[in-house]
């Protein structure tokens, strides 16, 4: 048994739990590590064969379930699945699923994009919590875990379709605490750069500079185990704002503090880089 250093056992050891988007990246090494905790897992996901492989992966405690977030229905479905699985209100429900765009700027990059990262980064998550929430709140007890990203404080140039998906999780998020305060369920918001994942494969950047600084940060980032522990022992301690990385605490405090020369110096960067 892990314990907690302030005493007890630790709220995601043995715990029974919800992932979005756990065929791959942060959501598989979230599965991953919940089990080795102890805990079962039911993994989601809309492409069915790595939903599968994820649970075959932990075994007979996990089950997989193909599930598209951007349909509310789908994800209602998940949630009795689950509770059926478990037999039991989940104690953990991590929104994650989540794709990456970006490369053109605000006026040039075409509305059918803003709108499929829209329906997956936030929709995606709203649904979660829309469909789980009420169901924990009744049961006093449990986690809302929603990924976001530096993105979304970060203002980075030529991602606003992304950067707006994330800050949208991480408004919705703080709304959620605060309404979730003295019910037993608590929420925690997940805010990396970059991580050592498969959300760019399938971006098509428009340009080569684009896309060679896009992927030179995604294979110098954190690997997606670390920043799974991290959340995890975050949740263990009821923290609202996970800010794992260096980079990203220096971004999260600079923006709050000198909002105006960071965003400034957003677009130098921006201009540097190009």
């Amino acid at each position: 048994m892990r314990l907690n250093p302030f005493g007890g056992q630790r709220r995601t050891d043995r715990a029974d739990a919800v992932v979005t988007g756990a065929g791959s990246g942060i959501g598989r090494s979230l599965a991953m590590e919940l089990s080795g905790r102890g805990g079962r897992v039911v993994c989601a996901d809309i492409d069915a064969e790595r939903a599968r492989e994820t649970a075959a992966a932990i075994g007979a405690t996990a089950l997989d379930v193909v599930c598209d977030v951007r349909a509310s229905e789908q994800v209602a479905a998940l949630a009795d699945t689950a509770e059926r699985f478990f037999d039991r209100t989940p104690d953990i429900v991590i929104n994650n699923a989540g794709i990456a765009r970006g490369g053109r700027v605000i006026g040039d990059a075409p509305l059918p994009e803003w709108q499929r990262v829209l329906e997956v980064n936030l929709w995606g998550v709203v649904h979660g919590c829309h469909v789980f929430t009420p169901r924990l709140r009744a049961a006093g007890r449990g986690a809302i875990v929603n990924l976001a990203s530096a993105a979304a404080f970060g203002a980075a140039p030529r991602m606003a379709a992304y950067n707006v998906s994330k800050a949208g999780v991480l408004a919705l998020s703080e709304t959620l605490a605060a309404e979730l305060s003295g019910t037993g369920v608590s929420v925690t918001v997940v805010c990396p750069t970059a991580v050592r994942t498969g959300i760019l494969d399938d971006v098509a950047f428009p340009d080569e500079t684009t896309a060679r600084v896009g992927h030179a940060v995604a294979r110098t980032g954190r690997s997606p185990d670390h920043i799974a522990r991290t959340i995890l022992d975050a949740v263990d301690r009821g923290a609202l704002y996970v800010v794992p990385q260096l980079e990203a605490k220096f971004i999260w405090q600079s923006k709050r503090l000198l909002p105006v020369p960071y965003t400034r110096m957003a677009g130098l960067v921006e201009r540097l880089v190009r």
